[in-house]
């Protein structure tokens, strides 16, 4: 399938956009962006500029913690902070809360503008979070994608403050909102959304999915390309705050979206919940730092386990009726009466107080009760019911003598959901019960189909992880494999470009591989193959990673290190493993590794190119008699002797 493309800016769009009238950044991010672009940026010039806002500063540090990996080093300067968000991440972000500080309010009275940013802070919020299982790019900048994704509502609501109140009004259904504004604006929200990106720095390999996200399944992109994964994400995020934001009657149906969104990145539902927690715990911290609205919400598996909403219905086995009467001999009467149409499991109390205790020790499914009771009558025990979770799905009807319209709107309020006039007749409250036994036959559906769900999701969760494991593992060593170690290589890059830190790789070669399987079989070669990854692992220090590229070719990434410590970490893994002996049948084989080591140089373009440069270095060792350690360096090849 081919890669999408998105329609050009429009001329409406690029208009405005000429003029200065959309969204745009002032103040310090503005100077920010306007240092970025100079090649001489430096961090401490940008520093110098950010302290000038304390607002700006201590949101870049939040924003640095809380995208740290378990571990590090808490930050606590600005300088500190942008050198580990990089000065990219810190341009796109201060762009970010420029715009949010700037348009807490304005002209357009049907947009919710308190809405719109919560909503969107807890997109960027997401984003970072579940960016992290997915690894599609660094965590500050989704953050920073995430928080202008839906900049194109507000860039409307700004731009057309009185039109576009009458279209919000005109369509509150927001699938159709995107075509009535071109019909009726010239371009939509996604069309201003893709010039605000461009003019913030969103890169256009970000920028693309957002255009996609609210409709991901037809955005054309290949699957599984990291287009197609980016706009998953976004749209992920998108569906998380649209839970966090939902009424509680209308979450149901996102919840059990997000399960199943959760299983695609292999979560199962606990593992989920844990990571929603927190994505909401941090929305909060973010709501106070930004004075933006956060709701508090229970705990997602709080959520997930809420009785189903009425509307919906979805419960049967053996149905469980408690009678609650207080005239003894109208109490036998109607217990007689209820067995006949629902089965033997009719319990009966005596006044509301009596009956709220039995309701939750017997969780019966339906309720029928008087209204007028000593002790707590009708009206309060539907009260005290509806006030428990427990007691919300049961079913109430009522038996009342009165049916004057003010009774009967009372009793609803209370949570009744239906009622029967007394004195009792047996076909009215054998067409009550009809109605009250498909309610419950319809909820128990519903709990059946989502512990299934669940079930699913938690199968699903697994299986992708499977399926993860095995497309990203060397099944014979155990290590990683050439897929797994790009993705790795890849996002070390960025990482020691943003944070100015050094990183090297070694290339490393079993020495006469082919005649180890040329004089002893292919068994004993993977044998070798087995030992020395495994020595390599056992050797490598905590922070580097070992990958197997393929055949007897090896790769170690080193992060956070310099030259120096590289070629001193690659001769001790050259020494382990020539002084180890490896079974073969009934003899002891002896290998050696010769390695090639390179650092990442500021002429280096990209990762590829470090590579190369390792390549050569190995190709030198090999050269030179095998068994050694030899460095590139500035195109320089030098090879340390073995002695």
């Amino acid at each position: 399938m081919s890669t999408p493309s998105r329609p050009e800016t429009s001329k409406t769009v690029e208009q405005l956009r000429l003029s200065g009238q959309l969204p745009s950044p002032k103040g310090v991010a503005l100077a920010i962006m306007d240092i970025c672009r100079r090649d001489d940026a430096t961090i401490e010039a940008i520093a110098r500029i950010v302290q000038v806002d304390p607002a700006l500063s201590s949101r870049l540090i939040h924003l640095a913690n809380a995208a740290a990996t378990a571990g590090g080093r808490p930050v606590a300067s600005v300088p500190d902070a942008i050198q580990r968000l990089g000065m990219v991440t810190v341009r796109q972000v201060a762009v970010c809360f420029s715009l949010m500080d700037q348009y807490h309010t304005g002209p357009c009275k049907a947009f919710d503008y308190d809405r719109f940013w919560s909503h969107s802070l807890l997109m960027a919020v997401a984003m970072q979070a579940l960016g992290a299982f997915g690894r599609l790019g660094s965590p500050d900048e989704l953050f920073a994608c995430g928080l202008l994704a839906r900049i194109g509502y507000l860039a409307l609501a700004t731009v057309h403050p009185a039109e576009y109140s009458a279209l919000l009004e005109k369509c509150p259904d927001q699938s159709r909102l995107a075509e009535l504004e071109r019909a009726h604006l010239q371009a939509d929200h996604n069309d201003f959304t893709a010039a605000i990106l461009a003019d913030c720095g969103i890169p256009g390999a970000l920028a693309e999915p957002v255009y996609h996200h609210e409709t991901p399944d037809r955005s054309g992109f290949a699957e599984g390309s990291r287009p197609y994964q980016l706009v998953q994400l976004l749209h992920h995020a998108r569906r998380v705050a649209d839970m966090g934001l939902a009424p509680d009657h209308a979450r149901s149906g996102i919840i059990s979206e997000l399960m199943l969104l959760g299983g695609k990145l292999g979560l199962d539902g606990n593992e989920l919940g844990d990571v929603l927690d927190r994505i909401l715990a941090r929305w909060g911290a973010w709501g106070e730092l930004l004075h933006v609205p956060a709701r508090r919400l229970p705990s997602f598996a709080s959520m997930a386990a809420a009785p189903a909403p009425k509307s919906d219905a979805p419960k049967t086995s053996a149905i469980r009726v408690l009678l609650v009467e207080d005239e003894p001999t109208s109490r036998m009467l109607l217990e007689a009466q209820l067995i006949s149409l629902t089965g033997p499991e009719v319990h009966s109390a005596s006044n509301g107080e009596e009956a709220l205790a039995l309701a939750l020790k017997l969780q019966p499914h339906i309720i029928v009760t008087d209204r007028v009771m000593p002790v707590m009558d009708g009206i309060a025990l539907s009260r005290a019911l509806r006030a428990t979770d427990w007691g919300q799905s049961m079913y109430v009807l009522m038996l009342t003598g009165v049916d004057t319209e003010e009774e009967i709107v009372e009793a609803f309020e209370a949570g009744v959901d239906d009622y029967v006039t007394k004195p009792v007749n047996l076909r009215a409250l054998s067409a009550r019960m009809r109605a009250a036994l498909h309610y419950v036959q319809l909820l128990e559906a519903w709990e059946r189909d989502r512990a299934q769900l669940k079930q699913f999701a938690s199968e699903l969760a697994i299986s992708n992880r499977k399926l993860e494991h095995l497309a990203l593992t060397d099944l014979l060593t155990g290590l990683p494999n050439r897929r797994a170690g790009m993705a790795t290589l890849s996002q070390a890059w960025s990482a020691a470009t943003r944070s100015r830190q050094g990183m090297s790789v070694m290339m490393v070669d079993i020495d006469r591989f082919k005649s180890i399987n040329d004089t002893h079989g292919h068994a004993v070669g993977d044998r070798v193959l087995a030992d020395v990854a495994r020595l390599l692992r056992a050797s490598a220090r905590n922070d580097d990673h070992v990958i197997r590229l393929g055949g007897e070719e090896f790769l170690v990434i080193c992060q956070n290190t310099d030259l120096r410590s590289t070629l001193e970490a690659a001769e001790r893994l050259r020494r382990k493993v020539a002084a180890a002996s490896i079974e073969a049948g009934r003899a002891l084989l002896h290998v050696s590794i010769s390695i090639g080591v390179a650092s990442r140089e500021s002429t280096m373009p990209d990762p590829d190119s470090m590579l190369a440069a390792a390549d050569q270095a190995l190709y030198a060792a090999k050269q030179g008699g095998r068994d050694r350690v030899c460095l590139n360096s500035a195109g320089s090849l030098i090879c340390r002797s073995t002695r």
